[in-house]
């Protein structure tokens, strides 16, 4: 199979999101792969919402840019991407709406949405399932898939949910075979063997919470890492977890530094501007050496920016977050495997080294749609394994030092309830036995206490960027972090199909960084242009490899429109960064 791209769009309140999601459903149940990525603006009504859908015979972490199927629910979505229709793309309409002038360009299908919707006397949104329904027709999906993919989908609505949903079914296929037959594809005509689960990046980041053994989960909501939140809300009575709605991001961070401190694992999730609330008490967390994960999501600001759109513009800001001089560790995902093998790894450093450690990703990959074999997540799931560090719950020390001082930085945390052993934990200089102090020495001894768990990090637990093909033969080497790996990886294969061929240089692991390593295990090495690739106005990730390893990255392909990477927008842009 070719890649192809399946389209809906539509208003706000007509289903845009849950139609994506039960077409992927249908593409993996028929052996597809899918990628799925939506956008929408912050309204709860209104607006124009898009959700794109790539079907291709193998995985992929990226869209592309022509569509080979648009399903229009309202005339915004073929003026707004009729620009971006392949040669002979099928668009489903509805006349009494708008009309598209017939061209050879094009595969008109005129459907009747509104009228069946007035002679059913059914809410408008349920033009998503005759959209649905025409389409999986159309692509060659039998029936009897899309009728048992309503039921397990509605199967906790009730009867009456469920037959309405396949009656709108029935409209769509009888539809298509009585007036657009001619038109039929048989892309999707078999059934799969192999299982495919479909999850987003914040569903991946969740089952990694469960997988990890985290047992409070506290946030505000805030786009895109809303989900995470009403996702372990689902699961928590089965997770045995503790999640929690506060009522600001003040109280979301201190509520889970509360938890960590009692003894269970803990984590938070927000965006921008609820990190920012966050700061103070992520500086408290570096001074009493409490662990805590926190999951960033990125969206384009300053201040609320576009709250529903993606961007790579945070990266400095979680390095350098919090007042004072502390540890901290920020990690960030590629793609839905590597955001579980992170987020387990995240909480197991956390507890390692005691400090504050940050899983970053974006909306691009927060909230876009993947589709991953089941054996490679139990594989996954098998593979994850959980490190506490030095948290104890109890000692047979006569003297407990809570903040003792360590060749590694790293001091022994009793879980508080052990008989006659008591410590502070305030955001106070302290110290070893935990009690206040403003003086001199101990001040340092402290300070050069937590300074050495960077070094004891770097030695034990720092990964250096993955490197995809081969850096001496390549002409160039990509640079980049998160979910600019799809589109990159994406991009390098249509390059080498052309004979040119590159390399990718991809980081996971963004601070603290090891800067011999870095440059005599990797940057050392290349003698081609770097070329950096991110979603955001200055090219963070440049400006931090400069700053904390002297690496000089000059050439920069930059997108900062709210907008993610599509690999011919990289291919495009090198004549002019080179």
């Amino acid at each position: 199979m070719s890649d192809f791209l399946w389209k809906i769009g539509g208003e706000a309140g007509f289903g845009i999101m849950t139609t994506a999601l039960q077409f992927s459903k249908l593409a993996v149940r028929c052996g597809c792969y899918v990628f799925a990525y939506p956008e929408y603006p912050s309204l709860i009504r209104g607006g124009h919402n898009t959700f794109e859908v790539l079907l291709s015979d193998k995985r992929k972490n990226t869209s592309k840019d022509r569509i080979d199927f648009l399903v229009c629910l309202n005339k915004d979505t073929y003026t707004l991407h009729k620009h971006r229709l392949a040669k002979n793309a099928v668009v489903i309409f509805d006349k009494s709406e708008f009309e598209i002038e017939q061209t050879a360009e094009l595969r008109l299908i005129e459907f009747p949405f509104n009228q069946i919707i007035k002679e059913e006397k059914a809410k408008e949104f349920m033009k998503n399932m005759l959209g649905l329904s025409a389409s999986a027709c159309i692509l060659g999906i039998d029936k009897s898939v899309v009728e048992d993919m309503v039921r397990s989908t509605f199967a906790d609505k009730g009867e009456e949910v469920i037959e309405l949903n396949l009656k709108f079914v029935n409209y769509g296929y009888n539809y298509i075979n009585q007036n657009y037959s001619e038109y039929k594809i048989d892309l999707l005509s078999s059934k799969s063997s192999k299982p495919l689960a479909v999850l987003t990046g914040n569903d991946a980041f969740s089952l990694a919470c469960v997988l990890s053994d985290c047992r409070f989960y506290s946030a505000y909501p805030m786009t895109p890492s809303s989900s995470v939140l009403s996702t372990l809300a689902k699961w928590q009575i089965k997770a045995d977890m503790v999640v929690r709605h506060s009522e600001d991001e003040i109280a979301v961070i201190n509520n889970a530094l509360g938890a960590s401190f009692a003894g269970i694992r803990s984590a938070v999730g927000t965006s921008g501007g609820g990190f920012a609330l966050m700061v103070e008490s992520l500086s408290f967390a570096g001074v009493a050496e409490i662990p805590i994960v926190v999951f960033l999501s990125q969206r384009p600001g300053p201040a609320t920016g576009m709250p529903t759109w993606t961007e790579q513009g945070e990266l400095m800001f979680a390095v350098h977050a919090g007042h004072g001089e502390f540890p901290k560790i920020v990690l960030a995902a590629g793609d839905i495997s590597e955001m579980i093998e992170i987020t387990v790894k995240a909480f197991n450093l956390a507890d390692k080294y005691q400090t504050p450690v940050i899983v970053l990703s974006d909306k691009f990959l927060s909230e876009s749609l993947f589709s991953l074999d089941s054996d490679k997540i139990l594989s996954l799931i098998d593979n994850s394994n959980i490190d506490r560090g030095k948290i104890i719950r109890q000692t047979n020390s006569e003297t407990y030092l809570r903040y003792k001082d360590s060749a590694d930085g790293i001091s022994e945390m009793l879980i508080p309830g052990q008989k006659g052993f008591f410590y502070q934990a305030n955001s106070y200089e302290h110290l070893e036995d935990s009690h206040t102090t403003e003086d001199s020495e101990p001040r340092v001894q402290q300070v050069n206490k937590r300074a050495r768990k960077i070094q004891t990090y770097l030695k034990t637990d720092f990964q250096l960027p993955k490197v995809f093909g081969n850096l001496q033969e390549s002409k160039l080497v990509f640079v980049s972090y998160g979910a600019n790996k799809g589109p990159i990886l994406e991009a390098s294969r249509i390059l080498a199909e052309n004979d040119m061929q590159t390399a990718y240089i991809h980081f996971t692991h963004l601070y603290p960084l090891d800067e011999q390593r870095l440059k005599t295990e990797v940057f050392d090495k290349i003698n081609k242009p770097l070329v950096l690739v991110e979603n955001s106005s200055r090219g963070q990730l440049a400006e931090l490899l400069r700053e904390q390893a002297g690496i000089t990255i000059d050439k920069k392909i930059l997108k900062y429109d709210g907008r993610p990477f599509y690999p011919i927008e990289i291919i495009n842009k090198l004549a002019e960064v080179l």
